[in-house]
């Protein structure tokens, strides 16, 4: 059995992305424009119920860009999920505006509500009513949208909703990223499909897209030269990015299904051991199960705990990853205000991100499976 190293999520090729990408080639566009582009949003509006789509340089860069076109400015409140990856969040410190951080509930590890409204009053309180939510669906699982959104509309405050992890995954058979204001989806290398690079913001307003794609563009003018009347960002996804995208599109539900196989794969394995929790899909959700993730309760092993798995997984050569440290605990925001208790926090301490790419091979799941059962002497 070979001891090549397993990746925690590597991209996954089909084979109809080289051929979009020699057209690409043949065509001559090699440049931050051309059909592809095209193409590939419409795809993706064709996918996220007719929404108008524009294709960017990264989830982060639509985050911002949703900030942007909902006049968010230096000094404003935007209420964030804490337990979440940064890129969620810097976008709010690029203009300056103050990320206000909100614990997660335990049924998705989302956002919960009812710290978010508490937060939302409190804000409203002081004469400080926030300007935006940033609601991330995690690991592919969609959030409590019927609460968040209930919340949006009484206390009329705007959703971003950052789906970078979860495409493809649905409440109700709606998709997440059409439930807020405006979604964000990730084309990063390490996501369900990959641009190797890339993003996207979607919105059922069109001249919001149109004004997206301007400000997307250097905020170029429609004259003969370089006419600017306000500032722009460098944030246009190349067209030879698109082209793997639209090769990409073509295989996202077999990628689905191969995650979706993955997390199976673990909780046969390892659910009935007392002590091991996984993140159970809450009635009329689906989840892309982007990243099988695992919670270990140390309180009911001797010596055991995320921390000494991921050390032996390490040392077979086998990738896995702590769940992402809350934002209230990083340095960085360390003076940002936080309304919540510990569950993102007692998450990130006990919870581990196990190998879930789709290519992972049947041989690779027999190794991940040896360790996991020596680990924890399961017979």
């Amino acid at each position: 059995m070979d001891n090549n190293r397993i990746l925690l999520s590597s991209p996954h090729m089909g084979g109809e992305e080289i051929k979009q990408i020699q057209n690409a080639f043949e065509t001559n566009w090699i440049a931050p424009a051309g059909p592809h582009i095209e193409e590939f949003e419409k795809k993706l509006s064709k996918i996220h119920q007719n929404k108008f789509v524009a294709a960017v340089q990264s989830g982060t860069a639509a985050i911002h860009l949703a900030l942007d076109l909902l006049g968010v400015d230096q000094g404003d409140i935007v209420l964030c999920q804490s337990f979440t990856f940064i890129g969620s969040i810097n976008p709010v410190k690029y203009i300056k505006a103050i990320p206000v951080l909100v614990d997660s509930e335990m049924e998705t590890w989302n956002i919960c509500p009812e710290a978010l409204e508490t937060a939302i009053k409190k804000h409203i309180t002081i004469g400080k009513k926030p300007k935006a939510i940033i609601v991330v669906h995690l690991y592919g699982m969609p959030a409590k949208m019927k609460n968040i959104i209930e919340l949006s509309k009484k206390y009329e405050i705007p959703i971003i909703e950052d789906a970078a992890e979860s495409l493809g995954s649905k409440i109700d058979n709606i998709l997440c990223g059409c439930f807020g204001d405006f979604g964000i989806l990730s084309f990063n290398g390490n996501k369900i499909i990959t641009t190797s690079g890339g993003g996207a913001i979607i919105s059922s307003d069109d001249k919001a897209i149109v004004k997206a794609r301007f400000l997307s563009t250097q905020a170029k003018e429609n004259a003969e030269h370089y006419e600017h009347k306000e500032i722009g960002y460098n944030y246009c996804l190349s067209n030879v990015s698109a082209a793997i995208g639209i090769g990409q599109l073509s295989v996202l539900e077999e990628r689905i299904l191969a995650r979706r196989k993955n997390y199976y794969f673990y909780y046969n394995l390892l659910s009935s051991i007392e002590g091991i929790s996984f993140l159970d899909e809450p009635k009329g959700y689906y989840s892309n199960r982007w990243l099988t993730s695992i919670v270990i309760d140390k309180s009911k092993f001797k010596n055991i705990d995320s921390r000494k798995l991921r050390l032996t997984l390490e040392r077979e050569n086998i990738e896995s990853r702590p769940l992402w440290k809350p934002m209230h605990l990083q340095p960085i925001f360390k003076d940002c205000s936080y309304f919540g208790s510990n569950i993102s926090e007692n998450l990130f301490n006990k919870g581990l991100c196990l190998p879930s790419g789709s290519n992972l091979t049947d041989n690779q799941l027999k190794r991940i499976k040896k360790v996991l059962s020596d680990f924890f002497k399961l017979i």
